[in-house]
């Protein structure tokens, strides 16, 4: 079917019926591969913070908070990588079941073939956007606050029935039971961490209150002994009650200061010198920082259309387009290999934030340059084709 007055066999100018049918497909293996990838992350990282979480004696409740608080952090750094496998594979199965023949026979030229790939870039740079320059660091925050709290939490770390728990070096703490009434029975407290004496206190019955100094543990009808290890001498009092403190044992909470990771993009290019002084940051770190998260979405663009041209150079096989995918892997790990780089040089030196576009830009030229070279075999055969006729007698 030839075009005619800005139609074609696919639809009308605008998002033709080939745009919408490929853009299905590539939203909807984005949503598969996103995922895919999304889970196998979230279990890797829940695996650690489970590890950590059950140390510290917190609950599932505490565990389920912070993993989806991480769940910003993960999509943003995967939705690029889903974005070009689901470029690969629609381009790939398109291919095999001879769809983009029949397109490219319809007068379709490498640059229109791509503008449903293009569609598909934008809608991944805008989720990408919205992660990094929003969800990310308000997650960040949130989650920042909720292991600063953790880690203030002495109740969650001691209180285990029945278990000698180690919360620090040089603590040893131990509970019989816990009432109902939130009563510990039988406790043993040892310090060790003073140089040159060990402390210990046992007492049939404490409770764990909150003080204008901190925490503290009131102990009733015990004792205390104090064992100097210079003198090899034990000292032993009995109590009716005995409060100790907790806090220093501990060590005090810093209150939680807000960074750059935990800032929105807002609120960092409007950021004032009272903002810039609690970040411990200047104008060129919080640049290279927005920059940074603005690099992020351009290049889930320009790696869509690498994955696409890469594959589109090959034209029809029925052994495959292995060699093409492999092509778009290497280049994706050429693109991936020059941002690392230029963002360790960025990192050292803030006021080079210019080159954390270079590789995306490289990239956007190397896809540009792939579908030139595929547009120019076929123009060879139509002219080689025209020449051999008109040589014909």
């Amino acid at each position: 079917m030839v075009a005619r007055n800005g139609q074609d066999g696919y639809g009308t100018t605008g998002l033709g019926r080939f745009d919408k049918y490929m853009l299905q497909q590539l939203l909807m293996l984005f949503g598969f591969f996103s995922l895919v990838l999304a889970l196998v992350f979230w279990v890797n990282k829940a695996v650690s913070l489970l590890d950590w979480l059950m140390g510290d004696g917190q609950s599932a409740s505490t565990f389920l908070q912070l993993t989806l608080l991480s769940l910003p952090t993960i999509l943003v750094n995967l939705l690029p990588i889903a974005a070009f496998a689901a470029t690969v594979y629609v381009t790939n199965r398109l291919s095999s079941e001879s769809e983009l023949v029949v397109v490219q026979a319809a007068g379709y030229s490498p640059y229109r073939l791509a503008r449903p790939v293009l569609y598909f870039g934008v809608i991944v740079a805008l989720m990408i956007a919205v992660l990094s320059h929003v969800l990310v660091p308000l997650s960040q925050r949130e989650l920042d606050l909720r292991r600063a709290e953790i880690a203030g939490d002495i109740t969650a770390r001691l209180l285990t029935e029945g278990t000698f728990v180690h919360p620090v070096k040089g603590i040893t703490f131990y509970v019989r039971n816990i009432s109902a009434a939130g009563e510990l029975e039988d406790v043993y407290l040892s310090n060790s961490r003073t140089e040159g004496e060990r402390q210990s206190f046992i007492a049939s019955q404490a409770l764990i209150v909150k003080d204008e100094d901190g925490p503290m543990l009131l102990m009733f009808d015990g004792m205390t002994q104090v064992y100097d290890l210079e003198d090899q001498r034990l000292s032993v009092t009995r109590f009716d009650s005995f409060a100790y403190s907790l806090q220093g044992l501990f060590g005090t909470t810093q209150a939680q200061r807000r960074s750059l990771k935990s800032t929105d993009s807002f609120d960092l290019l409007r950021a004032s010198p009272t903002l810039l002084e609690e970040l411990r940051s200047s104008r060129l770190q919080v640049l290279a920082e927005v920059t940074q998260r603005m690099n992020k979405a351009v290049q889930g663009f320009a790696i869509c259309l690498i994955g696409f041209a890469a594959l589109l150079i090959g034209g029809f096989s029925r052994f495959g387009l292995w060699r093409q995918i492999l092509l778009a892997i290497v280049l994706l790990v050429i693109i991936k290999s020059l941002d690392n780089s230029f963002e360790g040089m960025i990192n050292d030196d803030p006021s080079l934030w210019p080159l954390r576009y270079v590789a995306s830009v490289v990239a956007v030229l190397m896809a540009l340059a792939l579908m030139w070279k595929t547009a120019r075999p076929a123009r060879r055969s139509r002219r080689r084709a025209k020449h051999g006729t008109e040589a014909k007698p």
